[in-house]
C-alpha cells in the first residue's frame, strides 16, 4: 500500500531542495540535468521526487502554507473553521482568517514556492530529459502523461490560491521574465490542455498506488471547469468516471479517514503517506498539517490549529425530516466555551447530521477510542479559537500504529489524502444537474450521499456531564480497556441524536442547487475546500446562489462567537491571496500584484 512513498522517500535526497527565492535565477542543488537520470529508470526516479513534494512538506524545511490540503485557504479563510491554537502562534494567520493578508505574508509564500520551486520547475526539467533520451514509445508516452498530470496539480493549486500565475513551460527560456498577467482564460487552458494530455495517455489504472490514472486527470480536469461553472465542459468528464463502474462510495463515511482503509474504493486520486520509514519526523506524511491536531492535556500531540467553526457545527442542524434548516446557520447549537471540564455541562439535544460528531470533536462526544472528549482542558485557547477539537478527519486512533514515533509533531500520521473521492464526483455531477434543470438527477446523486452518511454513528451516550482530568477517559476509574464496554457510557445508544432524511423531489432548479450546495459543505467540511466553492458560486446566475460569497462570511464574522472576528469584513479582494512581495522583489517590473493589496 505505501510502495510509492516508501520510493519517494529514496528520492528525496537526490532532488534537493530548491525553492529558495533565488530559484528562478540558479540552478537548484541536485540538479535534474545529470546524465545518470538519461534512462527510464532514472526518469521514473525524478518524476517520483516531484510526487514526494505534493503534499507540500520535506525533512528539510517545514512549510505549512504550502499544504495540499489547503487548511489555511480554503478552510480557515471560510466560514468552516478558526486557525485555532493560540493568538501569537502563528499569527500570520489570523490575517488569512480575517481576511487581511499582507503581502509580506509568508503562509502564500510558502505556497507560491511550493507550486512554482517544487513542483512546476521540477517537472519541466523531468520533460527536458525525456526530450534528451531515447525510450519506446510507449514509455515515453506514459512518462509524460504523468509529468502533464503532476504540473497540472501544481498550476491548479497556484491558480486557485493566487488566480494570477506565470506560465511556464519546459520551453520557456527565461522563466525571470514571465509575467503572471495572461489573458483571460489562459492559465486554465494551459491546465487543462496538461489534463487532456494526461486522460488520453493514462491507463484506468495503475500497478502502483498514488500514480494518478485516466480518471483522476478527467476528475481534476473537471474539478478546473467548475471554477469557471463550465459546466458543459465538466458534465461528460463527470460522467465517464460514474460510468466506469471503477469506484463507489464506501459503506461508512468516515472510513475516508482511517488509516486502516487507505487506497480504498472511493478514492480517486489521494496523496500517499508514509510515518517511520527512515525519514525524519514524519516528513513522508503530510506534515503541511501537522501542526493541527490537539494540543496537550490527555492526548498530547501538536498544536492545536484548525479548529471547527460555531457556524459548521450549526450547519449539521436537520428538521424533523432530517433535512437541512438553511436559515438557521448563524443560530448557535448549545456549546461549552467558557465552561470549565470539571463544571456541569449537558450537550445539545438537538437532532443533527451524524457527519457532525465524524467532523468535528465537542465536548461530551466520544472522541474515536481515545476517551470522552472533556471540553476545555482539551482545547488551547477557547477564547482564540473556540470550543471544538483541531478538525477530526485527519485524527488517527489511538489503538494505530501508523503514527510518526519521532519529532515534535507527534501527531503526524500515515492517513492518505483523498484529493478526489468519489462523493466529489457524484456531488459534482449533481451540481451540474442542478444548473441544467435536470433536478431527478441531482436529487439521485445527493440523496446517495445522504443515505451513505445514515450507515454510521458515533456510539456511546455519554452518562457524566463533569468531565475533570479524573474522568479520562471513560470516567474515574476506567482505562482504555473500557472503549466500547463499560466506564460511564451506555455504548448501546448513539452519542447524540442523529438524524438523516432523502430529499424529495425537489420543487424549482434554485431548491436542487441549495440542497447540492449544502451537501458539498456537509460532505467536505474542514477538508480545504470550502473558500473556493463559495467564491466559484459567486458566479451563479441571480437567485440560483443561495450562498453570495460576501454575505456568507460577513454575516459568519458578524455573528461569530468569538471576539476574534469583530471588524473583519470580506471584501472583492479578498478572493485571491496577494501575489507574494518577495517574489515581486525577486522579478521587479514582470511580476504584478493582484487588485486590491
Amino acid at each position: 500500500m505505501k510502495k510509492l512513498s516508501i520510493i519517494i522517500a529514496s528520492f528525496l535526497l537526490i532532488l534537493a531542495y530548491s525553492c529558495s527565492e533565488e530559484f528562478f535565477e540558479k540552478e537548484p542543488p541536485g540538479s535534474t540535468a545529470e546524465p545518470v537520470f538519461y534512462t527510464e529508470e532514472g526518469i521514473d526516479a525524478l518524476l517520483l521526487g516531484v510526487y514526494g513534494m505534493i503534499d507540500g512538506s520535506a525533512e528539510w524545511v517545514l512549510d505549512w502554507g504550502a499544504s495540499i490540503q489547503n487548511w489555511s485557504y480554503g478552510s480557515a479563510a471560510s466560514d468552516d473553521a478558526y486557525k485555532g491554537s493560540e493568538f501569537g502562534d502563528q499569527a500570520i494567520v489570523n490575517d488569512i482568517e480575517r481576511w487581511e493578508t499582507l503581502t509580506d505574508n509568508w503562509y502564500p509564500h510558502q505556497k507560491w514556492q511550493w507550486a512554482f520551486g517544487w513542483g512546476v520547475y521540477r517537472v519541466n526539467q523531468v520533460f527536458t530529459v525525456i526530450d534528451g533520451t531515447e525510450l519506446e514509445p510507449q514509455v515515453e508516452t506514459r512518462l509524460r502523461a504523468e509529468a502533464h498530470f503532476l504540473r497540472a496539480l501544481y498550476n491548479f493549486e497556484a491558480w486557485l490560491v493566487f488566480k494570477n500565475i506565470p506560465i511556464i513551460t519546459e520551453d520557456t527560456e527565461n522563466p525571470d521574465e514571465v509575467s503572471n498577467i495572461n489573458p483571460e482564460g489562459a492559465v486554465l487552458a494551459h491546465i487543462l490542455s496538461d489534463l487532456e494530455y494526461a486522460y488520453e495517455n493514462l491507463p484506468p489504472t495503475q500497478a502502483q498506488v498514488g500514480r494518478p490514472t485516466r480518471y483522476a486527470a478527467m476528475g481534476l480536469a473537471a474539478r478546473a471547469h467548475l471554477q469557471v461553472l463550465d459546466y458543459d465542459s465538466a458534465r461528460p468528464l463527470l460522467d465517464e468516471i460514474i460510468n466506469s463502474g471503477r469506484y463507489e462510495l464506501n459503506h461508512n463515511f468516515y472510513d475516508n479517514f482511517r488509516i486502516e482503509h487507505n487506497n480504498h474504493p472511493e478514492s480517486v486520486f489521494a496523496i500517499q503517506t508514509s510515518v517511520n520509514d527512515g525519514g525524519c519526523c514524519g516528513a513522508n506524511a503530510e506534515m503541511g498539517i501537522g501542526l493541527n491536531f490537539p494540543h496537550g492535556a490527555d492526548i498530547g500531540t501538536c498544536c492545536g490549529f484548525h479548529q471547527p467553526s460555531q457556524n459548521l457545527v450549526n450547519a449539521f442542524r436537520v428538521d424533523e425530516n432530517g433535512l437541512p434548516v438553511f436559515d438557521q446557520v448563524n443560530v448557535h447549537l448549545k456549546h461549552d466555551s467558557g465552561v470549565s471540564s470539571s463544571a456541569e455541562f449537558i450537550p445539545f439535544d438537538d437532532e443533527v447530521d451524524p457527519r457532525l460528531d465524524w467532523t468535528v470533536g465537542r465536548r461530551g462526544i466520544p472522541f474515536l477510542d481515545w476517551g470522552i472528549n472533556r471540553g476545555r482542558d482539551w482545547v488551547r485557547s477557547q477564547s482564540e479559537g473556540g470550543p471544538y477539537m483541531p478538525a477530526l478527519k485527519p485524527m488517527f486512533y489511538q489503538s494505530d500504529d501508523l503514527v510518526q514515533s519521532t519529532g515534535w509533531m507527534t501527531g503526524v500520521n500515515a492517513l492518505n489524502y483523498d484529493y478526489i473521492r468519489y462523493a466529489h464526483i457524484l456531488l459534482w455531477r449533481a451540481e451540474v444537474a442542478a444548473y441544467d434543470g435536470d433536478l431527478e438527477l441531482a436529487r439521485e446523486y445527493v440523496n446517495m450521499v445522504r443515505e451513505r452518511a445514515d450507515n454510521e454513528y458515533v456510539m456511546g451516550r455519554v452518562q457524566i456531564y463533569e468531565l475533570p482530568g479524573a474522568a479520562y477517559p471513560w470516567g474515574p476509574g476506567t482505562s482504555a480497556d473500557d472503549y466500547m464496554s463499560g466506564g460511564d457510557v451506555d455504548w448501546d445508544q448513539p452519542a447524540a441524536n442523529y438524524k438523516v432524511g432523502l430529499y424529495p423531489p425537489f420543487a424549482s432548479q434554485e431548491e436542487a442547487m441549495r440542497a447540492v450546495q449544502w451537501e458539498q459543505r456537509l460532505e467536505f467540511a474542514t477538508e480545504g475546500i470550502r473558500f473556493f466553492d463559495l467564491r466559484r458560486w459567486d458566479d451563479l446566475p441571480a437567485g440560483l446562489n443561495s450562498m453570495p460569497m460576501a454575505e456568507t462570511l460577513n454575516e459568519f464574522a458578524q455573528n461569530d462567537i468569538r471576539g476574534f472576528m469583530d471588524g473583519a469584513t470580506f471584501t472583492e479582494r479578498d478572493k485571491y491571496q496577494p501575489i507574494p512581495q518577495a517574489q515581486l522583489d525577486l522579478q521587479p517590473g514582470v511580476l504584478e500584484q493582484n487588485p486590491g493589496y
